[in-house]
């Protein structure tokens, strides 16, 4: 109790806020619920839609598009509000290598992406025949083989998280963020999908390996997009400056945002 009678105040709390985690569990679960939900839909055997749509190629450019679609509807979101809708590891880490984020609250980011990706992943089991038919919608190295998908990735990955850089350091780029996933993802898959399935997000590769049981190739999607943040070092990149650790909702900061490293 102070001098004055008052009880003193209550210290911050340094642990982990859990409405950002919990968001970033929701929103990863819906990436990987509704977005590979479109991928059985336009590509498991006997789907009706490669009959109205024979060719793959396009089919891959619409699928990349409307995952990318997924992807923006839930950062314009409410979920995407209280975490900054980052929804894949390697947004967290990029963010926690420039300083943006904190070590503690990007862990727990983390940890809630890949729950939302196994809960998510689990929804997919609705889809039966169709889904297990191309294993839930996994991402598989094509034949060229293992080292190729990582090469793909990294590339495919590096496009990402240079285009968000630079959208969120531009402000008048900065509110259309979201925008960039349709099209970017749609020329993705239809680039690298014959080659790797296109990820550039371990969550949504881990979910689908987990319920079909398909762990084989699983290193390959995380070890080629984690390889894509090494090149954030070079020196062009770090003029791509910003002071945000979310992808939309700017005017108004959650708490987690801007924290130091710790």
């Amino acid at each position: 109790m102070t001098a004055d009678g008052r009880l003193p105040p209550r210290p911050a709390s340094r642990g982990v806020p859990w409405q950002p985690v919990a968001a970033e569990l929701i929103g990863t679960g819906l990436l990987v619920g509704v977005g590979l939900s479109v991928v059985i839909l336009d590509f498991g055997h006997g789907s009706p839609l490669a009959q109205v749509l024979p060719s793959a190629a396009l089919r891959r450019a619409i699928t990349g598009f409307l995952f990318g679609l997924v992807g923006a509807t839930i950062t314009f979101s409410h979920v995407g509000k209280i975490s900054g809708s980052h929804i894949n590891p390697v947004v967290t880490i990029s963010f926690w290598l420039r300083g943006k984020i904190s070590a503690q609250l990007a862990a727990g980011y983390i940890l809630g992406q890949m729950a939302g990706a196994t809960v998510g992943a689990v929804a997919l089991l609705a889809w039966r025949g169709l889904g297990r038919s191309i294993a839930y919608g996994a991402t598989l190295p094509g034949p060229a083989g293992p080292w190729r998908v990582v090469a793909g990735e990294t590339g495919a990955t590096f496009c990402l998280v240079v285009g968000l850089f630079g959208m969120l350091g531009s402000k008048r780029l900065r509110p259309h963020t979201p925008w960039l996933f349709p099209p970017l993802y749609g020329v993705l898959v239809w680039l690298e999908g014959p080659l790797s399935g296109s990820s550039t997000n371990p969550a949504p590769s881990l979910g689908p390996a987990l319920i079909s049981g398909d762990l084989r190739d699983l290193w390959v999607y995380f070890l080629g997009p984690l390889l894509a943040l090494a090149f954030l070092r070079l020196r062009p990149l770090q003029r791509l400056d910003f002071d945000v650790a979310k992808l939309h909702h700017f005017a108004d900061d959650p708490h987690h945002v801007l924290h130091s490293r710790g």
